[in-house]
């Protein structure tokens, strides 16, 4: 398998761009976060550095973590404050962290419920974790699969619709999650869920290509998210705080 293809198999990829999508999830970060995402705030897989470089402007300090050194190359570029380690095994004492990022990342990690233990360690009493990840209620599955041995980049329709070890044994490389996965992964920690909801995309790239119906589609979208048919939507986003 090609190597770009191989990572962005195992561990996605990044926000290389910053447009509106990632804007309006700066806005969810910092309405939901409230004064825990204006203190001393870690992005727990930080990808190139992009929300890091976004964030400093409004907390006292950011720290990036990122498993992928050449990524964390990257984003050492837009900030120093970058470290290369997993999030499995966080490098920093119990309670360093008014609030903790974890963007898309958790699907990636090896072990999830140790990675959410870690974030949940580090977290100071009252702390908050914003937490973005893959719902599956979305129609199609924009990680790729594995078919016939080979790797199939892209957005595959109707994956997660799937019983689960058929959908799994074609995009094992990726997880996803329904509400009671999330709330099932942080059973018996010290935390409560302070809010829930599941986001559309922007859908940047097709207005790119196609503005008005990009623009049309985003604003379709964007409005069944006070419906029940968010179920649809691309990510879950939630809030929780350690009690």
């Amino acid at each position: 398998m090609d190597r770009d293809l191989d990572k962005a198999a195992l561990r996605g990829e990044p926000s290389y761009v910053w447009r509106a999508g990632q804007e309006r999830r700066l806005e969810l970060i910092l309405n939901h976060g409230g004064e825990a995402a204006r203190g001393q705030l870690l992005e727990n897989g930080c990808g190139v550095g992009m929300y890091v470089e976004h964030l400093m402007p409004y907390a006292r300090r950011v720290i990036g973590l990122e498993y992928d050194f050449e990524r964390a190359v990257q984003a050492h570029l837009r900030s120093l404050e970058i470290i290369n380690a997993p999030g499995e095994s966080l490098p920093f004492p119990d309670s360093a962290f008014d609030a903790i990022l974890s963007h898309e990342v958790l699907e990636h990690v090896q072990n999830d419920r140790l990675a959410v233990e870690e974030m949940v360690r580090v977290l100071r009493l009252g702390g908050r974790i914003l937490l973005f990840v893959p719902n599956r209620g979305y129609p199609f599955e924009t990680h790729g699969i594995y078919w016939r041995g080979k790797y199939r980049f892209g957005n595959i329709p109707l994956i997660n619709y799937l019983p689960r070890r058929w959908r799994d044994r074609l995009a094992p490389h990726v997880r996803i999650y329904q509400t009671r996965d999330l709330e099932q992964l942080f059973r018996g920690l010290p935390v409560r869920f302070t809010y829930q909801t599941v986001i559309f995309g922007a859908y940047d790239n097709i207005i790119v290509r196609y503005p008005r119906v990009g623009r049309w589609l985003r604003g379709f979208l964007q409005g069944m998210e006070k419906t029940p048919l968010r179920w649809f939507g691309l990510s879950h986003f939630c809030v929780i705080e350690k009690i």
